[in-house]
């Protein structure tokens, strides 16, 4: 088959999939958040956890939670990494060190699960089961959580503040859409071959004789959640490139569709919530059309062929699974780094500079199209907000936002939870790469003119603009185990997740205070082509702004040596 075709085939089977559940799932995700029945095994939950699932917060309180939650998240999540030696199904590994397992914790609670280690070797199944697994339930759902709070302080009414209950959102989350489409996605891999094994691994002997040691483990449940939860870290240190987690083409087209589906339903769940069903397909048609640039770039600077050995294989696929192919591997690539997942089925570090550039380009754009499990949503409207303001002002319209009045205080929420990303990347990287104990990334003696030292320099953009936007995928030609690794990535992971969730839960609650004011000719509509490609614009601006500079010297540079 024309691999033109194939491509094709593959894309339009993706978006023919997510186009079918597009309107059943929305708008089961509305009713699951807007219902008041709570289920028996939910009752249960609050009764041992002495919650009212009944009582209302304001985003202080829910903020609270927030942030109590994911604290003891990443304390249990130390403390398990800390003695896994002395715990029983251990498998031989030991203790993890003290700050691979503080940055692990903060990883995997923050749903970024940026490995610093190849999990076959340093992380025994319970480990795996009982902590990563478990994380990337609970982290999905904080995420969903928090963009649900968004959406109810935009809808408000009353002016009472009031956003809802952190616990129940959380309950419902889990319980009610990642634990059934987790099941659905096991089984559909478990048909394909990949394994699902309480065995820590096998013995064999190969063709020429000599001996030798595989792993197995949970791989299919574990790879369900950690693509539909949008969190990435895989069972293998090959992640979903390993043929015991993703082993045909048909099983990469589930991981992918896993990956965007919860994201891109969700924009049909706000325009439900909302009462108008239009503003949720302008957020989707920003998303797509994002997105499908993005893939049309990565496919075209792989598909072309530089050098002897590229025009003999067709196309750059050093790097490469043969049973995926450059489409195949493009498509997971420009999935992984716009929601904020982290998985590869590719080696990210082997792709040309222009297509590693544009998935670095990706995650820049702060990871909104489609975003991962609940941050795409609320960072989307987050933009949305601000483009509404800036379009207002330039055209002498009224900045409000589907009736709330967008002020001082709005827009300054808004705009500090956009800022958080792009600092915590600049001043990484820019620490990192003068500081004398990690500039042997930089290769051939750090000379700032040679192209080894211009990759070096991607290398560490890419490792902070993967932490700070909790995607923790990773140029694999950077070695991160170093004290400063650890705990610099650490800290962007951690900052990156919750500063912007207390400001975007702080903007809602100024949103849930304000009674909503009628339209009239002066308020610029939210929804159309225009309002779509003022949005659009807007994003690409505000990455354009602020990262030209650090791809000028990284990714622009090296295309063009």
């Amino acid at each position: 088959m024309n691999s033109s075709l194939a491509a094709a085939l593959q894309v339009g089977l993706v978006v023919f999939i997510l186009a079918a559940a597009y309107v059943p799932l929305g708008d089961y995700m509305a009713r699951v958040f807007s219902t008041q029945r709570d289920r028996a095994p939910e009752r249960i939950l609050y009764k041992i956890a002495r919650v009212d699932p009944h009582r209302s917060q304001t985003w202080t309180g829910y903020a609270t939670a927030v942030l109590a939650f994911s604290f003891v998240g990443v304390l249990f999540l130390y403390a398990l990494q800390r003695v896994q030696g002395v715990l029983p199904w251990s498998d031989g590994r030991d203790a993890v060190s003290p700050s691979m397992a503080f940055n692990t914790a903060i990883s995997f609670v923050t749903n970024t699960n940026w490995q610093s280690f190849s999990p076959e070797v340093v992380m025994s199944n319970l480990t795996q089961m009982i902590g990563f697994a478990v994380q990337n339930f609970l982290s999905a759902a904080v995420g969903l959580a928090v963009a649900i709070a968004l959406v109810r302080g935009i809808i408000a009414k009353k002016g009472d503040g009031e956003l809802g209950n952190f616990w129940v959102d959380l309950t419902r989350a889990t319980l009610r859409i990642l634990l059934p489409l987790s099941l659905i996605v096991a089984v559909l891999l478990l048909s394909q071959g990949v394994v699902q094994s309480f065995k820590s691994g096998f013995d064999f002997i190969g063709l020429d004789g000599t001996s030798g040691s595989g792993v197995v483990g949970p791989f299919a449940s574990q790879e369900a959640i950690k693509e539909l939860g949008t969190n990435g870290g895989g069972t293998l240190s090959a992640n979903a490139a390993h043929p015991f987690s993703n082993p045909t083409p048909l099983s990469n087209i589930v991981e992918i569709i896993a990956l965007l589906i919860i994201p891109v339903c969700l924009t049909r769940t706000y325009g439900t919530m909302v009462g108008d069903r239009r503003q949720g397909l302008a957020i989707l048609g920003v998303m797509a059309t994002i997105w499908s640039g993005m893939v049309a770039v990565v496919w075209a600077f792989e598909s072309h062929t530089n050098g002897l050995a590229a025009q003999a294989a067709g196309a750059m696929m050093e790097g490469k699974e043969q049973r995926f192919g450059v489409a195949g591997s493009a498509l997971f690539a420009v999935s992984t780094t716009g929601t904020s997942t982290g998985a590869v089925n590719s080696a990210h570090d082997s792709y040309s500079a222009g297509g590693g550039g544009a998935l670095i380009w990706n995650m820049l754009l702060g990871e909104v199209a489609p975003g991962g499990v609940g941050t795409g949503l609320y960072g989307m409207l987050v933009l949305a907000i601000i483009a509404v303001f800036v379009g207002g002002l330039l055209v002498g319209r009224s900045p409000q936002f589907l009736g709330k009045k967008i002020g001082q205080h709005e827009i300054t929420m808004a705009a500090l939870s956009i800022l958080v990303m792009p600092a915590l990347v600049l001043i990484g990287t820019s620490i990192t790469v003068v500081l004398s104990s990690t500039t042997g990334f930089q290769g051939n003696g750090g000379d700032p003119g040679t192209p080894g030292s211009i990759h070096g320099f991607s290398e560490v953009l890419y490792a902070f603009a993967s932490a700070a936007n909790n995607n923790g995928s990773a140029f694999g030609g950077l070695t991160v185990t170093s004290d400063w690794f650890q705990t610099a990535l650490g800290i962007a992971m951690l900052l990156g997740r919750f500063l912007p969730i207390i400001f975007v839960l702080a903007l809602a609650g100024l949103l849930a205070s304000s009674k909503p004011r009628p339209s009239s000719s002066a308020t610029l509509p939210t929804h159309g082509l225009l309002y779509g490609g003022l949005l659009t614009g807007t994003v690409l601006l505000v990455a354009g702004l602020t990262f030209f500079p650090a791809m000028a010297l990284g990714p622009i540079a090296e295309a063009l040596s």
